[in-house]
């Protein structure tokens, strides 16, 4: 997934984890077979977790506080076997994706302006995926840590596990609840990975995206300037008499601008489902987040889903983050194609048709490239809000019908 020559913290990081689950470019027979194991296991795994989880669920019915635990671990697994169901469904427009990426967006073939701007995207997403990655893991220890914090000074019948299996074997007596919770702890580890993986990729394509469309305003903004700016008007127009050089690179600009159009349609049909998944859901894990961190519950477990609820507020801005600025890089592209000195064109054949085409250009730069959630609508920063916006709806809906409940 990434170039010895030009690898950078963000994308190790998601390589890295995007190989646990089963998602990498083989290179032989041997690679492809692991990949196939490895995918596998990882719906095995979560399929598992989400039976546990539902059996758990069904002999908690009746404790609400109980059941909103409940229904906060279901969705985190249920939509990490979505996420990795739908990828592996998809998974030749993702694997291409993954070298398309590879070979025209993680290069070095950028001059000191272009290498600036790529930098500035690695420095984001680093820094996007770092915070991310961080309250995301810190969920996964809270979950393991709390039963061995919960188990001290209790009787060996008396140790909990980090979720109950409900099976009749001793599970709390050694060896038995060493094993299970061991079993248990891996399980827990991979769905932290699942989780953020699919998350990690999708970000760090959209900013690379919108990155290569910066660069495109760099290079139509560039195409018909001279090199001394202090040249006089007269001057320019001479040196830009060689008109048919500057239309083949122009050319150039339009091919990168229709294979960046491209990429991003095989964007919408890879995660278009996974997009509306998230967005659905978001708000109700927020405010069941929020509902957990509020209630009168042990330090642990409160900590646990201070960093649940500030991993989904940093997952949601990322996510949202990275598609508006695909949204805003991609309507730039008219106004870099309008500022590009085409004025100073000589009015000769090539001079007339390079004007049509960038009229075409900026025609087609006015309707955005984005992520939409199956085509219902686009995704961007003020999808953010309203998530919110609900996510405190609900909350309040839940505070009501707990007071309903205290009440009765």
């Amino acid at each position: 997934m990434t170039s010895t020559k030009n690898r950078d913290i963000a994308i190790s990081v998601t390589s890295f984890y995007m190989k646990l689950v089963g998602f990498w470019i083989a290179d032989n027979y041997d690679e492809e077979r692991r990949r196939k194991r490895v995918s596998i296991y990882t719906i095995v795994a979560l399929s598992f977790a989400l039976l546990v989880q539902s059996r758990d669920f069904y002999y908690t019915w009746g404790n609400f506080s109980e059941c909103v635990y409940m229904i906060c671990s279901l969705l985190t697994v249920a939509i990490s076997l979505f996420k990795i169901c739908v990828s592996i469904i998809s998974r030749k427009k993702f694997l291409n994706l993954i070298r398309y990426a590879k070979e025209n967006f993680w290069h070095s073939n950028y001059d000191p302006h272009e290498q600036t701007i790529i930098d500035n995207c690695k420095r984001t997403c680093t820094l996007l995926i770092c915070i991310f990655n961080f309250f995301a893991n810190g969920t996964v220890v809270g979950y393991i840590i709390r039963p061995l914090i919960v188990n001290m000074g209790l009787n060996d019948s008396d140790r909990i596990l980090i979720s109950n299996f409900r099976v009749d074997l001793p599970l709390s007596t050694t060896p038995y609840y060493e094993m299970a919770f061991v079993f248990q702890v891996s399980i827990v580890i991979y769905i932290g990975i699942c989780y953020l993986c699919i998350d990690n990729f999708l970000c760090i394509l959209n900013l690379h995206t919108a990155t290569q469309f910066r660069i495109l305003h760099y290079r139509l903004s560039n195409l018909f300037r001279t090199s001394s700016n202090e040249r006089s008007n007269e001057t320019s127009k001479q040196s830009l008499s060689n008109s048919d050089e500057r239309y083949t690179t122009f050319k150039t600009c339009i091919q990168q601008h229709q294979a960046l159009i491209g990429y991003c349609c095989k964007l919408q049909e890879v995660f278009n489902l996974i997009v509306l998944g998230q967005v659905l859901l978001f708000s109700l894990l927020i405010c069941l987040d929020g509902y957990l961190v509020m209630e009168d519950t042990p330090f642990v477990k409160r900590l646990t889903f201070i960093f649940h609820i500030s991993g989904c507020m940093c997952q949601l801005l990322m996510f949202t983050y990275s598609c508006d600025s695909l949204i805003k890089e991609s309507l730039s592209v008219a106004e870099a194609a309008y500022n590009c000195s085409w004025s100073h064109l000589p009015m000769d054949k090539t001079g007339k048709m390079l004007r049509k085409d960038l009229i075409f250009v900026i025609k087609r730069s006015r309707v955005p490239c984005c992520l939409t959630a199956c085509g219902f609508f686009p995704v961007s920063l003020e999808t953010y809000t309203k998530i919110l916006s609900t996510a405190v709806s609900y909350f309040t809906l839940l505070r009501n019908q707990q007071e309903e409940i205290i009440q009765t």
